[in-house]
C-alpha cells in the first residue's frame, strides 16, 4: 500500500515555525525600550507600555489634542477655533514624553528601526479616521544636508509602514525641501514659522499625482505645527483637496521637550 503524500500546507507551516524558532534564538524577543525579555517580537513590556500616554478620544477634531469631556459629534477646541491650522486634520499617537520620546528618538538618531512595525499599527489605529477614504500618504521630507548625515527620513519610515498596513499608495517623492532651512530646535513659535515658509513644494512632474487627492501627511512629532503647516501649503497649493497630518508624538502644554 503506498504512503500518502504529505499535504503540502502542513509541511509549509512546519517550516515556518521551525524558522521562528531558530529566529528567536539567534535574537530572541525583546521589549523595544527597555529590552526586556518577551514571548514576541514588535512589543513592549506592560511597564514600558504603562509608560506612554497614548492619546485618546475626545479629540479636537482639528488638533487632535485631547478635550476635557465629550459633546457628541464632532468638536473644535477653542485654539483650532482661533488660529486654525492650514491642515485639515491632525491625529497623533502619544504625548511627547516618556517612552515615546525614547522610541521617537531611538529611530531617528540611533538608527533604531526595529520598532517600525509596531510604530505603525499605532499609526494606523491613531489616524483610522483619516486614512478611511485617503489616495497617498506623504512623508514630510528632511533637508538634504540632514538626510546625507542620518541616511534615512524616519517620516518616511513611518508613512511607508502606515501605507503598507492602510494599504495606501506611498508618494515618498510628492513633496521636497525648495531650500535650507534652519534645525526646528530651540527656535520660538514664529520663529519655527518663519524658517519654514515657503520651504516645500510639490515637483512638477508630480502635480497631476496630487491634484484632488486626499493626502495623510506623516511625520515623526508635531510641535508647533509649523512644519506640517507649511507642507500642507505646498501639497493645497499643488491642488491636494485634503490634507491631514498624522504623527507618532505630538508635544501639548503639559510637555516640556524640545524634539
Amino acid at each position: 500500500m503506498l504512503r500518502e503524500s504529505a499535504n503540502p500546507v502542513r509541511s509549509a507551516e512546519s517550516l515556518r515555525r521551525a524558522a521562528a524558532a531558530l529566529a528567536d534564538l539567534i535574537m530572541p524577543p525583546l521589549c523595544l525600550a527597555c529590552h526586556t525579555p518577551l514571548a514576541s517580537h514588535d512589543a513592549l513590556c506592560p511597564h514600558c507600555w504603562g509608560r506612554i500616554d497614548f492619546i485618546r478620544p475626545p479629540l479636537c477634531d482639528r488638533l487632535g489634542l485631547p478635550m476635557p469631556f465629550d459633546t457628541g459629534g464632532t468638536m473644535i477646541s477653542a485654539a483650532a477655533a482661533a488660529d486654525p491650522p492650514d491642515y485639515d486634520r491632525a491625529r497623533a499617537v502619544a504625548r511627547f514624553e516618556g517612552v515615546m520620546r525614547e522610541l521617537v528618538h531611538d529611530l531617528k538618531f540611533r538608527d533604531r528601526h526595529d520598532a517600525r512595525r509596531l510604530l505603525g499599527r499605532w499609526l494606523v489605529e491613531a489616524g483610522a479616521d483619516l486614512m478611511s477614504d485617503a489616495d497617498v500618504v506623504v512623508p514630510v521630507p528632511l533637508p538634504r544636508g540632514r538626510l546625507f548625515r542620518r541616511r534615512f527620513n524616519q517620516s518616511a519610515i513611518l508613512g511607508q509602514e502606515v501605507a503598507r498596513l492602510a494599504c495606501i499608495e506611498f508618494a515618498p517623492l510628492a513633496l521636497v525641501r525648495t531650500r535650507k532651512t534652519r534645525p526646528q530646535v530651540g527656535l520660538t513659535r514664529t520663529q519655527r514659522g518663519q524658517n519654514v515658509a515657503g520651504a516645500f513644494a510639490v515637483p512638477p512632474e508630480r502635480l497631476a499625482h496630487i491634484a484632488g487627492a486626499k493626502v495623510v501627511l506623516v511625520d515623526d512629532v508635531i510641535t508647533t505645527g509649523a512644519t506640517i503647516g507649511a507642507c500642507a501649503r505646498a501639497l493645497k497649493r499643488a491642488g491636494a483637496s485634503r490634507v491631514d497630518a498624522l504623527a507618532l508624538a505630538v508635544v501639548t502644554d503639559s510637555t516640556h521637550v524640545t524634539p
